[in-house]
């Protein structure tokens, strides 16, 4: 599939998977227990920005650490939902409820968890190094790995054809 021009202009959402999108995918487990994840500070720019300029962002994960949470927080996100078992839920609720349509969100995932999602979203995101199916899927595929750049690829991509970066 390939990404328009349509596509880029209508979007007002952005949702990101976690682990694989906003991260590397790796996670250092310490010998207290403690698991720490490495986060990429040109999305977090990017992020930040989107929301300064009127983008909604959300995050759909299913880790739950308080050190994820604390970041997303720094990021200025509001609409954060951890522990997330079935992420299709979480999406159409959080549509419904606030009056999002769908065809105006981007949404970007790196693995199985992710597909049901993408396949109800606008415009389907994956970093360079996603699971194959979720590739087959993707109408944009960030030239970027998952926690490399691939959210600002992302968001810098369609807020330029908004007139908005």
């Amino acid at each position: 599939m390939s990404i328009t021009q349509t596509d880029l202009t209508r979007i007002n959402t952005f949702i990101f998977d976690v682990d694989g999108v906003l991260t590397d995918g790796l996670l250092y487990c310490f010998a207290d227990g403690e698991q720490v994840r490495a986060f990429n500070i040109k999305d977090g720019f990017a992020i930040k920005h989107a929301i300064q300029q009127g983008y909604r962002v959300a995050i759909i994960t299913g880790k739950n650490e308080p050190g994820v949470r604390k970041r997303l927080e720094q990021l200025s996100i509001e609409d954060i939902f951890m522990g997330v078992e079935e992420k299709v839920e979480t999406y159409e609720n959080y549509v419904y409820m606030q009056g999002i349509h769908p065809a105006t969100v981007a949404y970007m995932g790196d693995d199985m968890p992710d597909f049901e999602v993408m396949q109800r979203c606008g415009l389907r995101a994956c970093p360079a190094d996603a699971a194959d199916d979720i590739k087959e899927i993707s109408t944009f595929i960030s030239t970027r790995k998952g926690g490399r750049g691939a959210v600002r690829e992302l968001i810098e991509k369609i807020m330029k054809a908004q007139d908005t970066w």
